[in-house]
């Protein structure tokens, strides 16, 4: 069976490559399929984001890396997957990727979602956290692959946050009853 693991992954974190690496063990095939997403603004381009994920899942022989736009469903149906491979951090999680699998069904009956809770050292994670910490100067070595992380301190350095100064704020009046 093919499972499909979808995803923007900007940038993939531990969180991911152990859920693929989980998946790699379940399924004959597990493609992790890197979403062009018009909606959002990624760091990393699509193709870096791609070799990025090659990079640090080539140590597994049933994974392949692609990119897509569009549908998941019909993007499965292409690759002959009946599985989309999805994980969970914590509840707010599952609500959101119950309606999702709800509405993949109704696009494609033939599609299942596979659901694996994140390992507890990473139910914390995710490449929003990862990019905060890294944008001011934090060390996100033992959040992302190594490869991952040095592409971050990389774009960083080249692109540093905008910081506004702090706003004074004006004395409090003591507030008298009248």
């Amino acid at each position: 069976m093919i499972a499909i693991y979808p995803g923007s992954f900007d940038p993939i974190t531990l969180g991911h490559l152990d859920i693929i690496e989980r998946g790699d063990r379940l399924f004959e095939k597990v493609i992790v399929a890197v979403l062009c997403n018009p909606s959002k603004s990624p760091i990393f381009s699509l193709e870096k984001r791609v070799a990025q994920i090659s990079r640090c899942t080539q140590h597994l022989p049933n994974v392949e890396v692609a990119s897509f736009t569009g549908l998941t469903t019909d993007y499965a149906r292409q690759r002959n997957a009946g599985v989309l491979l999805r994980g969970l951090r914590v509840l707010s999680d599952f609500e959101k990727e119950l309606q999702m699998a709800h509405t993949n069904k109704t696009l494609w009956d033939n599609i299942e979602t596979v659901f694996l809770a994140t390992s507890n050292e990473y139910s914390f994670l995710s490449s929003s956290v990862v990019k905060e910490i890294a944008k001011f100067g934090g060390s996100v070595d033992h959040l992302v692959p190594d490869n991952v992380a040095e592409d971050l301190y990389q774009w960083y350095k080249v692109h540093p946050p905008q910081i506004s100064p702090p706003t004074t704020m004006s004395t409090p009046q003591p507030f008298i009853e009248g």
